[in-house]
């Protein structure tokens, strides 16, 4: 339904918790939602709990009525969106955005795991890109952290009926023109998410506590640089490095940039321009 297949590889690590050293398996894909499991039972260290979730109103389909959210650590990525919510600060992007939201009948979100519509146009987060994608995580095991790069682009459409002998009864549509399954709710033409930044962080998850020990954006867009407007992050999926002298590497961002960031603090202390984007 939202094309959140599993596709990072998972990550191995030691967790101090209660005093108990619990080898772990670490968890993470496009929902944008991170556990922590216990290599030997499967048990997550931190609770989960069956959240209810909106239901679809697509004739034919049925979506279950809860989806599992762990306690710890919080969403890596945003999961909703409100109108108030819409981007700001540059006018001829919030026209784009505002133009968009006004086409669609404003802006239809129910949180989490909200289903494509066939009565609305809904706007998704994460979109089918996600949140955090293949690009996975790294982990520094002094530390105890696990560093996740996630984006904040939402999927756009309306499941509309197709036409008799179709091979799928509903497929999605989009208003933007190109294309139907991954229509975004961005300006396609210079990838410009039509919500309030940020559009990707890196993020820095304490594995021992499932606390969030810091979250800063990852890229910008120069375009809007040159406007006054800074470290808006910018649309990717690769992953970091973490090395053992407190530094986490990762390009993963269409600015084409190659950054160092300090591993305990999140700070920047390195950046370099590429020839191409980097994964």
């Amino acid at each position: 339904m939202w094309d959140y297949d599993a596709e990072a590889a998972p990550s191995l690590m030691d967790v101090v918790h209660d005093g108990k050293k619990i080898p772990v398996v670490v968890a993470i894909s496009k929902p944008g939602l991170m556990f922590f499991l216990d290599r030997d039972t499967g048990k997550s260290v931190y609770p989960v709990e069956e959240r209810p979730v909106p239901q679809s109103d697509v004739p034919g389909e049925e979506t279950w009525p809860t989806q599992p959210f762990p306690v710890k650590p919080a969403p890596v990525a945003r999961l909703g969106m409100k109108h108030d919510e819409i981007f700001t600060g540059e006018s001829e992007h919030e026209k784009f955005c505002r133009d968009l939201v006004a086409s669609i009948g404003g802006i239809h979100n129910e949180g989490p795991y909200t289903p494509y519509s066939s009565r609305e146009f809904r706007i998704i987060f994460p979109g089918q890109q996600g949140g955090p994608n293949y690009g996975g995580v790294s982990v520094d095991p002094k530390l105890g952290y696990v560093f996740v790069n996630a984006r904040n682009v939402a999927g756009l459409g309306r499941l509309d009926k197709t036409p008799d002998g179709d091979q799928v009864a509903y497929r999605r549509f989009s208003p933007l023109g190109q294309g139907s399954f991954y229509a975004r709710f961005w300006d396609p033409a210079n990838q410009l998410p039509c919500q309030q930044p940020p559009w990707a962080e890196l993020t820095a998850v304490n594995a021992n506590t499932g606390d969030i020990a810091w979250r800063v954006p990852l890229g910008t867009s120069e375009e809007l640089e040159a406007k006054g407007i800074h470290n808006t992050g910018a649309f990717g999926q690769g992953g970091s490095i973490a090395t053992a002298g407190g530094l986490v590497f990762i390009a993963g961002t269409i600015d084409k940039r190659f950054r160092a960031f300090d591993s305990r603090t999140g700070k920047i202390v390195w950046e370099a321009k590429l020839d191409a984007e980097g994964r």
